[in-house]
């Protein structure tokens, strides 16, 4: 439609509007740049089936069906799994949208936990509660984690 260069003056910027506005009222933009971005968005992606980590000069991978629970770590995430636990530079957030989501869940904003370590959650205090593994880990429940696991356990 139209560029702006720097520096510009308040009324050139007026008229860029000016002219945006009017091309989109019109109905005259080319809207085939748009189908072309809309076709090339990727499809959901599967869940991931394993973590890629970095130890010394090696690098190792950990299966998925081995990770028994995610920890928040500032910047980090630990990852512990049936091997022993390992530190990645990712964020909770990639966690809880690429883990498989019938068998992990978050119970708390610094957890996310595999829903078959689970052995037991405890009242812990008011509105709290705390899940205990089969490990004998004790993990933070907060209330929209117990919320959450109420859902997908169905209690």
């Amino acid at each position: 439609m139209d560029y702006l260069l720097k520096p510009f003056p308040k009324r050139r910027f007026l008229n860029a509007v000016e002219k945006a506005i009017d091309k989109i009222r019109s109905s005259t933009g080319n809207k085939e740049p748009v189908n072309q971005l809309l076709a090339k968005l990727p499809e959901t992606t599967p869940p991931v089936n394993r973590i890629v980590v970095r130890k010394g000069n090696a690098i190792n991978l950990i299966p998925v069906d081995q990770i028994r629970y995610v920890e928040s770590q500032d910047d980090y995430v630990m990852i512990y799994h049936s091997a022993g636990k390992a530190l990645k530079q990712q964020t909770m957030k990639f966690y809880e949208e690429n883990l498989p989501k019938s068998e992990f869940v978050r119970i708390h904003r610094s957890y996310i936990v595999r829903v078959e370590e689970i052995n037991r959650i405890e009242p812990y205090a008011k509105d709290n509660h705390i899940a205990i593994l089969h490990s004998g880990d004790k993990l933070p429940v907060s209330r929209a984690g117990y919320k959450q696991l109420r859902e997908d356990l169905g209690f």
